[in-house]
């Protein structure tokens, strides 16, 4: 989630021991069907478990990020599953180790990343006169916020609907809810598809990669 002189999702590094330093940032990468895949394959080493070890591994990585504190867990397994999954797109092969220990090294990266870009909350003493003045740069950057997440939603409405309805339904149906009602929404809906609740899993994943594709270029067009 190599040896020798390669680029990978981590940088350009000579030595095993540098191979998960300095993250590349290539935010116009989107999971193929076919990167996916490769993914699922990697994961199983050679046993096909019909993307049992995926979501295994998947919801490993969310409990990792939640015992942190981490405010998206479930974003950031996606985020470290999607950089595995890149890399091996990337070069063919992840050899240097195991795909579990492998995924919790990105893990920790990644959660590296969000600890330095998440909101600061604790103002120094010497500071908190300032803080009494408003805020004019917060108040523009909320401002900001607010007009990113409209365009997103804008987005994300116009993406959805481009779907085919079979698939548009499915996405909408399985993350309707939460908790103990999204869970039982998705029981719900795999046997009304005739599939396995993991084999739901890793089609609602490939509707969901689909649409976060769409919705980053919508968002570069506007």
């Amino acid at each position: 989630m190599s040896t020798g002189s390669k680029t990978s999702v981590f940088g350009s590094e000579p030595t095993k021991a540098e191979s998960t330093q300095r993250p590349i940032q290539k935010k116009d990468w989107t999971v193929t069907s076919h990167a996916f895949q490769g993914l699922l394959d990697w994961l199983d080493e050679g046993k096909d478990s019909g993307g049992e070890r995926y979501l295994e591994m998947r919801q490993r990585l969310v409990s990792y990020f939640d015992r942190k504190n981490c405010s998206t867990p479930d974003d950031l397994a996606d985020e470290t599953l999607n950089r595995v999954a890149r890399r091996l797109e990337e070069e063919g092969t992840i050899e240097s180790e195991c795909p579990e220990k492998y995924c919790y090294i990105v893990a920790r990266f990644v959660f590296l990343e969000y600890l330095r870009s998440a909101p600061r909350h604790n103002v120094p003493l010497d500071d908190s006169r300032k803080q009494s003045a408003p805020d004019y740069a917060a108040e523009i950057e909320s401002d900001e916020a607010k007009l990113l997440k409209e365009r997103m939603l804008q987005c994300l409405d116009h993406c959805t609907k481009k779907l085919d309805p079979a698939r548009r339904e499915t996405i909408m149906r399985y993350y309707k809810g939460k908790e103990r009602v999204k869970i039982e929404n998705r029981r719900a809906l795999a046997q009304e598809l005739g599939i396995t609740v993991n084999a739901l899993s890793i089609r609602a994943c490939r509707i969901r990669n689909k649409l976060e594709s769409c919705v980053r270029q919508c968002l570069n067009t506007k």
